[in-house]
């Protein structure tokens, strides 16, 4: 496929997605700069648009029906994302699939997640959880190898979906404090009953729930991590370099965050874990020069 640009206006949209990355990607943008530049602006793209569907199904200030209406109205776009050009998101996505074998239908399986958020649904058991994570992460994995490239999808799809079920389950476990003042409780009601847990917090916004049950579900919960991490490291020896670099830098990012809640649960519980910006450099660093751990 060509690399040269198809004109100002996708290379002025491209530069757009591009900032929404840097500006709302943090984690993320320290593996999509390690791309080549044709495969840095598709990415860019997917990303923007994955992004922006999630904003609108996190946009508490709006009532549940205005926010349905914008997913649907989203849904909508993409089946003709070219037909929009003042719309720079839009605009990149519809050249980023002319260019890269994008499966688009799966920003479908997106949105199905976010209208699941809006309305409040519960998850009861793991499976129901990981068809969540699918939906909302999953996608972007699959969506991403689309960018990539494979010659073997069968196995490279499903290690894909994997390590994006992987991200997803590290983010749960690192917002458990925020996602419960959104009144949202992702781990499984069974996992909680499991360990007696609630999750309640009492008027100084402390935990109600023992520490060491809390500490044994948090370790519980990102042990399953740990091991979608295993299934979907797998698919860095299936990309060339860079693709391989840009997923191994993401992935030990949050990796890295995945560790440090399980070596202090209870002050993940409390606080937003998070890596200085330097560790996040020296991750990418050391994907781009191949030493995958």
């Amino acid at each position: 496929m060509a690399d040269d640009m198809a004109g100002p206006a996708p290379a002025g949209a491209y530069r757009y997605c591009e900032h929404v990355v840097r500006t709302q990607a943090r984690n993320f943008s320290y593996g999509i700069r390690l791309l080549p530049a044709p495969k840095r602006r598709a990415l860019s793209a997917v990303y923007a648009f994955a992004r922006r569907i999630d904003d609108i199904g996190d946009d508490h200030r709006a009532p549940a029906a205005e926010r349905l209406a914008r997913l649907a109205a989203e849904r909508a776009h993409l089946a003709d994302p070219g037909a929009h050009p003042s719309d720079p998101v839009l605009v990149a996505l519809a050249d980023a699939a002319r260019r890269h074998p994008i499966p688009l239908e799966a920003f479908g399986e997106l949105i199905d997640g976010c209208e699941a958020d809006v309305r409040g649904g519960v998850h009861d058991t793991f499976d129901d959880l990981l068809w969540y994570c699918r939906c909302v992460a999953g996608t972007v994995g699959r969506l991403s190898l689309g960018v990539f490239g494979t010659s073997d999808p069968g196995t490279a799809v499903p290690r894909a979906d994997a390590l994006g079920v992987a991200l997803q389950l590290t983010n749960i476990l690192r917002d458990v404090r925020e996602d419960g003042e959104n009144g949202r409780v992702y781990l499984p009601a069974k996992d909680l009953a499991r360990f007696g847990c609630t999750l309640h917090r009492d008027e100084a916004g402390r935990l109600t729930d023992p520490p060491e049950r809390l500490v044994a579900l948090v370790r519980f919960e990102a042990s399953r991590a740990e091991e979608w991490y295993a299934t979907g490291l797998r698919l860095l020896p299936m990309l060339d370099r860079r693709s391989a670099a840009c997923t191994g830098a993401m992935a030990d990012i949050y990796r890295r965050l995945l560790r440090r809640i399980t070596a202090d649960p209870l002050a993940a519980l409390d606080t937003r874990t998070s890596l200085p910006g330097w560790e996040k450099a020296a991750v990418s660093a050391k994907a781009l020069a191949g030493s995958h751990r």
